[in-house]
């Protein structure tokens, strides 16, 4: 598994981040009254291989349990890492669940 990195929830930018040597990976959010919404995730070049994309998917779904929020991931990648990883799953929000192949 590759280094933790930390990663921060930004209000100001809504977004978690990552910095490393002055780069900036992030996963963008949104949040609504019950739900929060992945739109959009930026790894540079530089973060290859030290799974930082999990690393930010992985904080921003643990943020969405602790609120007891539905996702919605509408980034490719965040919906591929909820694919590939069940335990994610039940996050998943009813008008996505089909998106994703799991059951509604």
């Amino acid at each position: 598994m590759a280094e933790p990195l930390p990663v921060v929830m930004n209000k100001t930018t809504h977004r978690f981040e990552v910095d490393l040597d002055g780069q900036t990976a992030f996963a963008e959010y949104l949040l609504q009254h019950d739900a929060i919404v992945l739109p959009h995730t930026v790894v540079p070049d530089a973060f290859e291989g030290r799974g930082v994309g999990g690393q930010l998917a992985r904080a921003a779904l643990t943020y969405a349990r602790e609120h007891g929020l539905k996702v919605k991931p509408s980034c490719p990648f965040i919906a591929a890492y909820i694919k590939r990883h069940a335990e994610w799953q039940d996050l998943v929000h009813k008008d996505y669940r089909a998106r994703l192949g799991l059951e509604p």
